[in-house]
């Protein structure tokens, strides 16, 4: 099967973001009854945002692909390749055939990421204290599996299939890792609350949890957050956002309005857009009980809920078709009440427990390092203080030979006297 140029941007966030510019497409019409519903005002066309993928590469990915793209052959093969040979590296093997303009611009792409990559292992080398040390970047380039270290000078086949390997994985895994780093936020947030109590009196460890509890209610105590993706939520949006009668409410011109690169699909980050009006409802960034960091949690856990529910082919993108299927949806019409996180806890008693037992861990080990260095600190002032007492010694030595030398007397020279 022949993918479109829509579907062949589905391969992954980072692919995407960047082919969005390389197969521009128009965007779908509007179908919208004019007797209700004011047109919006036409824009002057821009070019689709440029979107973070939150790789660590994103800029050398990015240029990689600019490139390409200059290539005819290259753009003709990516328009009649289908997805599952791009991700299995089938497309990666056209590059022989790229012109040698844009092959010499691609090496001299790998060279710059390369360097990059070093000053970065030399940086993280000084930061740690070893200046000194001599550093193997053949080694320590190893950990870089989206470039081929061993040949650090041109850019060939296996560059580009790593690069999409690489992404393909890496994105895969980025919500994964995105979740796993709010849980250790959020426990060593309340690590340290607990901590800070232990450190308190009577009266005041009673103020300091009286005012907890109260932070905790004042959070909670927010209006009803709609489920996301359901027609309440929408219609919300299109009231509130769009400025438009909720009693016109119309999916498909719905989705046409909120298609802000106008490609056909929603995409991650458009679907998050439609989410900060509910989110509104639980934060104030003025407000001492409403964590930030909390809410792009909270935006992400509804992103997700909606594209398990409504992307069917596991794309990663919300077509129109997918999303008119959705609005038909009991879930969509009668959901069920969405639980934030102040209702879902992002740990577990065990993962605390752990957790903790873990940070003492640290702690114990460092302080055994902190003795043992003190031990060695101990042992060199203790060898500097022999040095030092030799050395005054060695100088009371030197100067008690020098008087002696200065207190012998040597006999004048014996004079002969000449006969007359």
């Amino acid at each position: 099967m022949r993918f479109s140029i829509h579907n062949k941007m589905c391969w992954s966030r980072a692919l995407l973001l960047l082919l969005v510019q390389l197969l521009s497409v128009e965007a779908v019409p509007i179908s919208m009854d004019k007797t209700k519903v004011k047109e919006p005002e036409k824009k002057p066309e821009e070019p689709p945002a440029s979107v973070e993928t939150g790789l660590h590469y994103d800029r050398y990915l990015r240029e990689v692909i600019d490139f390409l793209e200059k290539d005819q052959h290259f753009r003709e093969k990516l328009h009649n390749t289908d997805m599952e040979d791009i991700k299995q590296g089938k497309l990666a093997k056209e590059l022989d055939f790229v012109s040698h303009h844009v092959r010499t611009k691609l090496d001299e792409l790998k060279r710059q990421e390369v360097n990059r990559l070093r000053t970065l292992i030399k940086a993280k080398q000084d930061l740690e204290g070893g200046n000194d040390i001599a550093v193997d970047h053949q080694a320590l380039l190893k950990q870089f599996e989206y470039l081929n270290h061993m040949n650090p000078h041109t850019f060939e086949v296996d560059d580009l299939d790593r690069l999409i390997k690489s992404a393909t994985k890496d994105l895969e895994n980025y919500d994964k890792e995105r979740h796993e780093e709010f849980k250790k936020y959020e426990m060593m947030k309340e690590h340290d609350r607990r901590e800070h109590l232990k450190t308190l009196d009577e009266d005041e460890r009673q103020k300091e949890e009286d005012h907890y509890e109260e932070m905790r209610k004042k959070h909670a105590d927010h209006p009803k957050v709609n489920h996301p993706g359901s027609q309440n939520q929408l219609k919300e949006v299109w009231e509130e956002a769009d400025g438009l009668d909720p009693e016109d409410f119309d999916p498909k011109t719905f989705f046409n309005l909120h298609d802000t690169n106008g490609d056909g699909f929603f995409d991650e980050q458009e679907l998050e857009a439609l989410f900060t009006k509910e989110l509104e409802k639980i934060y104030d960034p003025t407000n001492e009980e409403d964590d930030m960091v909390e809410m792009e949690e909270e935006r992400l856990r509804m992103r997700e809920h909606v594209m398990n529910e409504v992307d069917s082919n596991k794309d990663r993108l919300v077509s129109l078709d997918e999303f008119l299927v959705a609005t038909k949806k009991k879930e969509f019409l009668e959901p069920d009440s969405w639980e934030t996180l102040e209702q879902n806890q992002a740990y577990t008693d065990e993962e605390m427990r752990e957790f903790e037992e873990h940070l003492a861990q640290q702690e114990q080990d460092l302080n055994l390092k902190t003795v043992d260095l003190q031990k060695q600190r101990d042992e060199l002032e203790r060898q500097q203080e022999q040095l030092n007492a030799q050395k005054i010694e060695l100088q009371q030595a030197v100067e008690h030979m020098e008087r002696l030398k200065s207190q012998k007397v040597e006999p004048p020279p014996e004079v002969h006297g000449t006969c007359r």
